[in-house]
This record gives C-alpha cells, structure tokens and sequence, in this order.
C-alpha cells in the first residue's frame, strides 16, 4: 500500500512538473527556447558589418545590413537572403518590394554571419521604426536539400546629423586680441549629443598632419561643452586669442575638434578648421593742435599719428565747431598715413556770420580706409584760441610806427637811398640809347 501511495505521489509531482517546465522553461513560448537546427537573428542596421552609417530620407543606395548566428551544430552554406520592404522603400537595383542580399556566404556551427541588402529611401518616409522580413535560403554541409527560415523584425530610420562649422566674422586683427564667435550649426535631421569642442596642440597638429599656422598665436581657452544640437539648429562659441604682428595678410587656419554622439549612438570625432584673415592695425591719434596766422590768414594745424602696423589710405581730416562756436565745417584730403612719420595738416580758419574771437571748441575728424577697404573714423575734441588781428591805419602806416620818425619824414637816410635808385635808373637808360645807335 506505501509503495503504491510513493508511486501515486511520484507520478503526480512529475506530471505537475512537466507542466510547469511547458509554461516557465520548457520548450514551448519560453525565452530559452533553442532548436539547434536554427538561425538566430541578432541585429539590423543601416551601414556595413563593422560600421553604421545615419541615413534620412531621401537618401539613395544606402547599405542595410541584417546579422544572424549559426546557433546549430552543423556548418551551413550556400547562405543567400530575400528581404521584404515595407512601403516607403525600394531596392537600389531591381523594381518591387523584395530585395536581394549582395553575396552568397557560409557559416560555422556558433559563428555569425551577415547579409547586405542596398536600397533607396523615399523622400516622404518618417524617422520611425518599420517592419520587415528576412527569408534565408541554406544548406548544410553533408546534407542534401536547401533549407528556408523566415524572421521578422522591425528596424529604424534613425535620421543623419550634418555638421557645420563657421565664424561669423572672419577678419582679425593683429597685435590685438580678437573675441572670435564660431557657429556650430547642424543641418541635417538627426541631434547631435553630447557636443564637445576643443582646439588642438602643437604636437597633435603635427601627429595627424593637420594644416595650420599657430605658432605666436595665444588662445585663452581651449574647450567647450555645448552639449545637445537639435536638428536644424545652432550653438555658438567664442574664442578669445592673440594675433602677432607677424601673421599680417596672412590667412590663419584655425583647427577644431568636433566630438558627439550620432543617431546610431556611435562617438563621432570631426576636426573642422575655420580661416581667419589677419588685417593690420590701424592706431590713429591726433595731437598739437594750434593756431597760427600765415599772411593774414588764420589755420588751425595739427600732426597726425599712426602708432599701428597698416598704412591707413585715402585720409581726410575735417574741422567742425562745438558748442556756440560759429567756426565753419571744412575737410581738407591728406592721402595716406603712414606707420613711419606723423602727417601734419593745416586748414584755413572762417566764420559763419561775424567773427567770434576768443575760445571755440572744435572737433576734429579723421576719416580713412583700411587694408580691406572699410571706412573709419576718430575724433578728437580740442580748444582753441581765435586772437583778433591787429588795425591798420588809413594812410598805411604800421600801427605803433612813430610817423614823425626818421623813416617816416624827409631824412639824410632817405635822400642818399632816392639818390642811388635814381643814379642806377640814368645809368641804365644811357646804356640802352648807346646799344641801340650801335646797332
């Protein structure tokens, strides 16, 4: 009776058991299932075997590729794949929704494979998962007979993010610091995450063989966090940095080391350089700013300075009054100013109305052009002084002359002076009449 009881109990434990290994490890829908007679699929995606690759839509003979494991104990060969592509997609070659795979592989027992489909991808698909199917076409080795296995799957159009870099000022100025902003833009329909930026070393320029002229040049700072670009959109940075006197008319090439993380989730490092053209320095100051009478006519002058590494060109200096000063506005042209020797200038003094004498307030004006033909200006605020020139008497004599003066009346002096005039004058008018007998 005991033994027929255990028998009943063992019976029934095992039969409860194997039910319960049917619905939590058995070989029906469980997640260890594993027939090792199959193909297992693993992953897709847009790009080759060792490599993804961002697409968007649009995008022409883009590379697919599907990976699968030999999850068997027997090589298989002869491996050769149809896909089925959802709406929105065609093959590169061929018409239809099917596509074929690129070549006919094999596989060991454990190993994986991979097959490459090429396809084109129509403007109007969405950024968005789409379904698809995989038919594989094998035989094993030492069997007879091909085999088929089908495998659905959904895969992702993740989109592309297309980097741009630029600055919004390219001319820089030497034996300055310059404060350069940089855009980083991204044109594509993909973000960019993650966005570091930073400048490179001397010896990584030379290690990757990069084209640049930074040698003199101070950079104040030399990395950036810009973190998530959006698509269609752009951050900004500035750069602050020294230019040399040396690298006037030069074109500095400035390189940047763009990192982020791309639609597939990849780290993407780009280096970008960004061209700068170095103009020179224009310092132009005015100073001796005076007053002074040349035959009765009154100027005002000055000297011109340019204590800078660039000629300016085409220079006017112009006089204009402040405050209640009635001195009229008047521009005279200088030309150049040059680097080597201060350029003076003189502009005649007139009035609006009535002269006012005493202290005027003035403004002067220096205009000129640079080495790329942009205009500027300087002024410069002075006083001066309008003194009131002295009379002059009716008859011509000198003010403050004593006209009873022995230059001024009938004196020996003066006789002696019209005699010797006269005598010169006989002398020459008796030589004339003598010639011309002679003749």
């Amino acid at each position: 009776m005991k033994r027929i009881t255990l028998t009943s109990v063992i019976l029934v434990t095992s039969i409860c058991g194997m039910a319960y290994a049917q619905d939590f490890g058995g070989f029906g829908d469980s997640p260890f299932e594993r027939d090792f007679g199959d193909i297992k699929y693993l992953d897709s995606y847009f790009g080759i075997f060792d490599s993804k690759v961002e697409v968007s839509p649009g995008d022409k003979n883009v590379p697919f590729t599907v990976v699968f494991a030999n999850v068997g104990s027997h090589d298989i060969t002869g491996i050769q794949g149809e896909m089925s592509l959802p709406y929105g997609f065609s093959p590169t070659q061929g018409r239809g929704l099917v596509i074929h795979a690129d070549s006919n592989t094999n596989s060991m027992a454990g190993d994986t494979f991979h097959l490459t489909f090429y396809m084109d991808i129509a403007p109007y698909a969405g950024i968005q998962e789409y379904p698809a199917a995989v038919k594989l076409e094998f035989a094993r080795l030492r069997e007879s007979g091909v085999r088929n296995d089908f495998f659905d799957f959904y895969f992702a159009v993740p989109g592309s993010g297309i980097l741009q870099v630029k600055t919004l000022d390219p001319f820089l100025m030497s034996l300055q610091t310059n404060t350069v902003r940089v855009q980083i833009t991204n044109n594509g329909t993909a973000p960019l995450s993650n966005t570091d930026i930073s400048t490179l070393g001397d010896q990584v320029l030379m290690a990757q063989n990069v084209n640049s002229n930074l040698e003199n040049v101070v950079i104040y700072e030399s990395s950036w966090e810009l973190g998530n670009i959006a698509p269609f959109s752009s951050r900004h940075i500035d750069i602050e940095l020294y230019i040399p006197e040396t690298l006037k008319g030069e074109t500095l090439q400035l390189p940047l080391v763009v990192e982020y993380i791309d639609a597939n989730g990849e780290t993407v490092s780009d280096t970008r350089v960004v061209d700068f053209y170095i103009r020179g320095f224009v310092d132009v100051s005015v100073y001796g700013i005076d007053t002074i009478t040349i035959s009765d006519t009154m100027m005002v002058i000055g000297e011109i300075i340019n204590e800078g590494n660039e000629d300016a060109l085409f220079g006017f200096v112009t006089l204009e009054p402040l405050g209640t000063s009635n001195i009229a506005s008047q521009t005279q042209f200088i030309d150049e100013i040059d680097t080597s020797s201060p350029v003076p200038f003189n502009i005649p003094l007139s009035f609006d109305g009535e002269p006012i004498y005493g202290e005027h307030d003035i403004q002067i004006t220096v205009r000129y052009k640079d080495d790329i033909r942009e205009e500027h200006f300087f002024t410069h605020a002075a006083s001066i002084n309008v003194e009131r020139p002295p009379p002059t008497e009716p008859n011509g004599t000198i003010p403050g002359l004593d006209v009873n003066s022995s230059i001024g009346s009938s004196s020996p002096l003066l006789l002696i002076i019209t005699g010797v005039v006269v005598a010169v004058v006989i002398v020459g008018v008796v030589v004339a009449i003598r010639r011309r007998r002679d003749n």
